[in-house]
């Protein structure tokens, strides 16, 4: 079983939950699988153990990966708030393995003689614990890559003119790596395909707008970042269709 080292691994149980799960369909499944490699209890056998109870069941494989199966309707977080985590690497901390990790060792250690519904009920509240940290987790760093990445746009909008203006110059005005800029852009469009964009965009403002009817091509152009007229009505007309004089003509 495949599964990366401080990551979980969220998914429908069953093949057919999963192709809808992964489709977009409307069908929520019955079963949620986590899968998380972490330290387990040393000298289990070579097929692992296994509890199962009617809600829920635990897997725990001495490769050191553990899955927790557990039924969707049991789950007091919705299906559609789970669809960022299915099918993907989440990222888990070093303090939320090692609580996930413990807890097993100890069901585990205890299982025969505790109660079955009772020990039901805390690996129910355990996959809830991870489910939502994760989701939380997760929900964070969508949100703070959406902000460096809006913040980063903006400063292409504020340095457009700049025919230099590209990755680099991006990326050390925002203190970070070119990497790590690409990283914020992994939409399919590229940072100089996204600079290219936001200066026709430009142009095609400046030259629908009457108040510039006055301007030049080259001097829209120079505006707009393009190192020439001939360059800027080459990559205007590669975008758009027509060439700046047709599009300002209407």
């Amino acid at each position: 079983m495949d599964v990366a080292g401080g990551f979980l691994t969220v998914r429908a149980s069953g093949a057919a939950a999963a192709k809808a799960a992964l489709s977009g369909g409307a069908a929520t499944p019955e079963h949620i699988q986590l899968l998380l490699r972490c330290a387990v209890p040393k000298g289990l056998p070579g097929v692992g153990t296994e509890l199962r109870f009617p809600d829920c069941s635990l897997h725990v494989l001495p490769v050191g990966v553990v899955m927790l199966t557990v039924a969707r309707a049991r789950l007091t977080t919705a299906f559609a708030d789970l669809k960022p985590l299915m099918f993907q690497p989440v990222p888990v901390d070093s303090a939320l393995r090692t609580l996930f990790s413990d807890a097993v060792a100890h069901v585990l250690a205890a299982a025969r003689g505790l109660d079955p519904h009772g020990l039901a009920h805390h690996l129910l509240g355990l996959a809830e614990l991870v489910l939502r940290s994760a989701l939380r987790a997760e929900l964070d760093r969508v949100d703070a890559v959406v902000t460096r990445r809006r913040e980063a746009v903006e400063y292409m909008r504020e340095h457009l003119a700049d025919p230099t203006l590209g990755a680099d110059r991006v990326a050390e005005a925002m203190f970070i790596s070119r990497r790590r800029l690409y990283q914020l852009f992994d939409d399919g469009q590229g940072v100089s395909e996204r600079i290219r964009g936001l200066r026709i965009d430009r142009a095609k403002a400046l030259l629908a707008d009457p108040a510039a009817a006055a301007r030049g091509i080259g001097e829209i152009a120079r505006e707009c970042g393009f190192v020439s007229a001939a360059h800027f009505s080459r990559t205007f007309r590669q975008v758009v269709g027509r060439t700046p004089t047709e599009f300002r003509a209407g």
